[in-house]
């Protein structure tokens, strides 16, 4: 036998063992940390599933199949204007209010159409950082100046990190550039402004879907919040109009569809995922059949789906193994975490750069975490390090983009992260 070949698939035998073996099912830590990551899963899978992940991914798919090449390459591509380009991307989050992981199907669609690697990582952070909701829930509950930091930081962090991966990364780049200049340019088979308007349709179904309720009732933000289920229902009208006109769909399935979703929606009108689910449900029907290019938007809906849940589900079950949710321990206690935050030390900025990187944070949520955290002592410097660093990494969100650009990109994302997020909080701690 040849053990050269042999010894992986051994030493995963024997450490699966002898962890099964060793396992402590006594612990009561241990019970708690595995209902932990099931809660967690199930919440998950309850609250960005549904309404965030499958708009995305329909929107990624569109991206692959509408979207010409020479459109992304103008825009984002290796050769594009670097201030276009990377302005296009570092803004981008004050339109889609996104977490880490929905944004990870749109960017896994504009990098496979040949986006440059320095604007899409840009794309990467700022899709949920720079989140408008998040940055003025901060500057409300934890201040003005931390507030201001986390959406000035932002901003530079995303142009910087994509131009340092570009940097890092040049002779790909370059290679990249000469490929994208010998490619024929593709067929348009409608004017960009009815893609733009079909694009903007989509975005707005799954920005106001989820649309969090502000801690506020009154204001503009309330008010949205109050219509955003209207919003959204002409938006899907809008789509669905589109579809049958531009998209040549039949007009019969499409109605139907539209009709059950909206009869869906009166009979529970406390529970909008239902009516949602049955629009996708119905849409889905309908494209996958077809043989254009609507059905090719399915496929590549379809595909997505399929390299991205499962690592996300996995993440999911690991972080909540881990870290447990707000206000629930996993196998680490919380107190550590606690404790290693205060005052303004460079170990302190990093560990809070680390801890935020591999933690979990829905939309919005990282504003209470960080108020109790700052509760217990935590200093202004991790503070501001955190909110960098955490919102626009997890533990899933990590497994997710190794599929797609592969593990020693990733790390090298992963790093500039947590360094620029560790000397960020620094500098803030030192002025304030």
């Amino acid at each position: 036998m040849n053990w050269k070949k042999e010894w992986k698939p051994l030493a995963w035998i024997v450490g699966i063992f002898l962890i099964f073996f060793y396992l402590p099912i006594e612990s009561g830590r241990l019970r708690g940390a595995v209902l932990e990551a099931l809660a967690l899963t199930k919440w998950y899978a309850q609250e960005h599933v549904i309404l965030c992940l499958i708009p995305a991914f329909f929107i990624a798919g569109a991206i692959a199949v509408f979207v010409s090449q020479a459109s992304v390459m103008k825009y984002l591509g290796a050769k594009a204007n670097k201030v276009l380009s990377y302005g296009v991307a570092s803004v981008s989050g004050t339109i889609l209010a996104v977490c880490s992981c929905t944004v990870l199907p749109l960017f896994a669609g504009i990098y496979r159409m040949g986006a440059g690697l320095g604007p899409a990582t840009a794309f990467l952070y700022s899709g949920p950082a720079i989140n408008v909701l998040a940055i003025v829930l901060t500057a409300r509950v934890l201040g003005i100046e931390l507030g201001i930091a986390r959406a000035v930081g932002a901003i530079v962090f995303s142009i910087i990190i994509g131009l340092l991966m570009h940097l890092i990364y040049r002779k790909e780049e370059t290679e990249k550039v000469k490929t994208q200049m010998a490619m024929p340019e593709q067929e348009v088979n409608r004017p960009l402004w009815k893609n733009a308007v079909y694009f903007a349709a989509m975005v707005v179904i799954l920005v106001f879907a989820n649309w969090g309720k502000p801690v506020e009732t009154t204001g503009v933000w309330y008010l949205i919040y109050f219509y955003k289920w209207i919003i959204t229902s002409i938006a899907s009208l809008g789509l669905g109009v589109m579809l049958i006109l531009w998209f040549k769909l039949p007009k019969i399935p499409v109605i139907i569809t539209g009709l059950a979703a909206a009869i869906v929606g009166l009979i529970f009108p406390h529970e909008p995922l239902f009516a949602f689910s049955a629009a996708v449900v119905g849409l889905s029907i309908i494209i996958s059949r077809r043989t254009d290019e609507s059905g090719e938007w399915f496929e590549q809906t379809w595909g997505f789906a399929k390299q991205i849940l499962p690592l996300l589900f996995g993440g999911v079950l690991v972080a909540g193994l881990l870290l447990g949710r707000p206000g629930f321990e996993g196998l680490i206690p919380a107190n550590w975490i606690s404790d290693s935050v205060g005052g303004n030390s460079l170990g302190a900025n990093l560990f809070a750069s680390v801890a935020g990187a591999f933690m979990y944070f829905a939309t919005l949520t990282e504003v209470p975490i960080l108020q109790g955290l700052i509760g217990n002592g935590m200093g202004k410097g991790p503070a501001l390090a955190l909110l960098l660093a955490g919102p626009a990494l997890s533990l899933p969100n990590m497994l997710v983009i190794r599929s797609i650009m592969g593990t020693k990109k990733t790390i090298v994302f992963l790093f500039l992260v947590i360094v620029m997020a560790t000397i960020s909080g620094k500098i803030y701690g030192f002025l304030f």
